[in-house]
């Protein structure tokens, strides 16, 4: 039995060999070959997709290799650069010039690649025919290209680099139209550089929404116009007592702009009527809890709150939802709602329903914690599940949709274990593999799918301060939840998985991310 299977494998490196050599066969100088795996279903993808056939040879790309568009030029001029990047060839777009071999990029026909985010590559020994339904589709196709081409170089056999894919089809979709990563800036504040190199590790793994907490009781981190002493009072704290910082509105655009050229949608959250201290601090008359507002450096929750029903508070809280909805192209707005412990039932229930009011007044979808369900609010509203699966139930019969983020499972700032150099585990110490190993779709009992939106990964910032503490707690575990939605439960495996993670590290360590361990 192991004699047929050396020759099996035998046979196929020799047609992928002798392919080779009739590629180049009247080329001089003679070329480096990388050899990769020949067997497309062994390919290291993150997300898994849906389908991958293999026909077990390679096509190999090199310096006379061409991308030509019949549709999303802008795709092709991407993927040259990330191939640049990644390779050193310098591939022409769209140019009048014979080459031996092509990537092609073209809407797709029929009801192959319908969906928004679906699509198809077909590779062969001389052709990369990438075909998507949309640019965005497109886009998740070059994520999964990108991953395919060879991290490593072998021992140089010439000089003339030839990086070979293996050959085959792969069919892929989402299995979640949404899939997100919180990163809480209003504890710690991160910088518009910072956030922008996790943009492009998130576009990577086909994660398509950062959302961004922006503000809680250590600061508020987003500019608005009327009312300057949110950043210049409220935006000077963080916990522990640092300078914390602010993004000002062409801040703001230029980290959504950034965004949106990676297909990422950008979720605002205020959080309220809660969590809401630095706004106090700035505007003692939003308060609502009875006592002076003080700077707070702390890590406790619940005490804050805003006055309901005070009128300078919708006054307030109308400038801001107007304020950020008019530079957020996205559909949602968060409005939080969490952990509001001092603000009496009748009055929380009474400010939900009033807030999503003003967020739809102002043209935008309200996202809240999952406490939001306590109010009547309206189907077109999302709840986002993190703690009570009974406020999910509650959404879901109600009509609504929602977002799977449970804190035992999905909080990335949640200790590996107790050895962990940051990080809490009030909710649970999460390691690699149990940050895995669950199914989103059957996590509340009862909670039918069609219900679910998706899937975020939420990273609050009381233990972290730099790239490198965000980064050790979001990675690897991000790249797994990145998996969980974009791929079929069928085809989620933790071997195969982690088989797939451990050569994350060549991409992981270009990037210059200062990941937690993979193995």
């Amino acid at each position: 039995m192991e004699v047929a299977k050396f020759r099996i494998v035998l046979k196929n490196l020799l047609l992928v060999f002798l392919g080779i050599l009739s590629i180049q066969a009247c080329q001089q100088p003679a070329k480096e070959i990388i050899f990769p795996q020949t067997d497309l279903t062994a390919a290291a993808l993150i997300p898994k997709p849906q389908t991958i056939e293999a026909t077990h040879s390679a096509f190999g790309l090199d310096k006379n290799t061409v991308i030509q568009t019949a549709d999303f030029n802008t795709i092709g001029t991407y993927l040259s650069k990330k191939i640049e990047e990644q390779t050193a060839l310098v591939l022409p777009v769209n140019q009048n010039i014979k080459a031996d071999k092509v990537i092609f990029i073209r809407k797709g026909a029929g009801n192959t690649v319908k969906d928004k985010e679906s699509y198809q590559l077909t590779i062969s020994n001389d052709s990369l025919l990438l075909e998507a339904a949309t640019a965005e589709g497109a886009f998740r196709a070059v994520q999964t290209i990108r991953q395919l081409i060879p991290q490593t170089a072998n021992d140089t056999l010439a000089n003339h680099k030839m990086w070979l894919l293996p050959t085959g089809t792969i069919f892929d979709r989402p299995n979640f139209g949404y899939r997100g990563f919180m990163l809480d800036v209003a504890r710690h504040f991160f910088s518009v550089d910072e956030v922008k190199k996790q943009l492009d590790i998130l576009a990577y793994y086909k994660i398509n929404v950062l959302h961004l907490h922006l503000t809680d009781d250590q600061g508020w981190r987003i500019e608005i116009k009327s009312w300057p002493k949110l950043t210049e009072v409220g935006g000077t704290s963080e916990v522990g007592g640092g300078n914390g910082g602010f993004y000002t509105q062409d801040d703001y655009k230029e980290l959504v702009a950034y965004a949106a050229e990676r297909y990422i949608t950008v979720i605002p959250e205020v959080d309220m009527p809660g969590h809401t201290n630095a706004a106090s601090f700035s505007y003692p008359e939003l308060n609502g809890n009875g006592k002076t507002p003080k700077r707070y450096i702390g890590t406790e929750v619940g005490f804050s709150t805003f006055d309901a029903h005070k009128k300078v508070v919708y006054t307030f809280i109308d400038d801001v939802v107007r304020e950020i909805a008019a530079i957020t192209p996205g559909p949602y707005f968060h409005i939080g709602g969490d952990e509001s412990h001092v603000t009496p039932k009748k009055d929380y229930v009474y400010f939900v329903e009033k807030v999503e009011k003003i967020v739809q007044k102002n043209g935008k979808i309200m996202i809240g914690w999952d406490e939001i369900t306590q109010a009547e609010i309206d189907s077109t509203s999302i709840a986002q599940y993190w703690n009570t699966p009974e406020n999910a139930l509650k959404a879901a019969k109600n009509g609504m949709k929602v977002i799977v983020s449970p804190a035992k499972k999905a909080y990335l700032d949640m200790q590996y274990d107790k050895h962990s150099t940051y990080g809490l585990h009030w909710a649970a110490y999460i390691p690699v593999d149990t940050a895995y190993q669950w199914i989103p779709e059957n996590y509340i009992k009862g909670l039918p799918k069609e219900n679910i939106l998706g899937i975020e990964a939420p990273l609050w910032s009381e233990t972290i301060f730099d790239s490198q503490s965000l980064e050790y707690l979001a990675y690897p575990r991000l790249i797994g939840y990145a998996e969980l939605g974009w791929t079929s439960k069928e085809n989620l495996n933790l071997k195969d998985y982690k088989r797939r993670l451990a050569q994350q590290r060549y991409f992981l360590d270009k990037k210059e991310i200062k990941y937690y361990s993979l193995e």
